[in-house]
């Protein structure tokens, strides 16, 4: 958020743990940065080329539900983008919800695991198209795109509604606009304690 031209940073969170947000950013100021209290919160005050960078000193942490996903499956990559582009439109409406990748979208699909033991995740091989001739693969012919929607959320409720939303966006466009298939990321029960089940989430 830092790095990024004309941000600022406000915490909506209340109750649970505070964490420092500014208290620690603010050090990129050099010596420069300074703080002021406005109704009771704190802020700090960081100059930047762009003019100032304005964040709240602490913000809360609180329990959620992260890595609820769905995948878009297209016959280019510009139809995949362009349907996911519409899904998270749809989805930033929602309330208690983000997309947390950049753009919300993801191209480089993980699974649990790798070939390299320092690693804890690797390319999901079964959806990347290149490899549909070396590896048990997911795609038949017609798909040469697949991208990834991760949802995370204050509580399941939060990521099965984003879930249904943006999937229905995406259904929206259908078969003309080049999707052949909404899936999702299926991890064998091993990356965390939540399941969202597509079938159920759409009924």
């Amino acid at each position: 958020m830092l790095t990024c031209p004309t941000t600022a940073l406000f915490s909506g969170m209340s109750g649970g743990k505070q964490i420092p947000l500014g208290k620690n950013l603010r050090f990129f100021g050099d010596g420069y940065q300074i703080a002021k209290q406005i109704a009771g919160t704190r802020y700090c005050r960081v100059p930047v080329m762009d003019g100032e960078f304005l964040c709240e000193e602490t913000t809360a942490r609180v329990p959620a539900v992260g890595g609820g996903n769905f995948l878009v499956l297209a016959e280019t990559q510009l139809q995949a983008l362009t349907a996911c582009e519409k899904a998270i439109e749809a989805m930033l409406h929602l309330p208690n919800v983000i997309m947390p990748f950049p753009g919300g979208i993801v191209r480089s699909g993980s699974k649990v695991g790798s070939k390299y033991k320092a690693l804890m995740a690797s390319t999901n091989e079964a959806y990347c198209p290149t490899l549909r001739g070396l590896v048990k693969s997911k795609l038949d012919p017609t798909i040469m795109s697949v991208m990834e929607i991760v949802i995370n959320g204050i509580g399941e409720d939060d990521v099965r509604l984003a879930t249904r939303v943006g999937i229905q966006a995406v259904c929206e466009l259908g078969a003309p606009a080049g999707i052949r298939r909404i899936s999702a990321g299926n991890y064998g029960g091993k990356l965390g304690q939540f399941k969202f089940h597509l079938r159920e989430v759409m009924a």
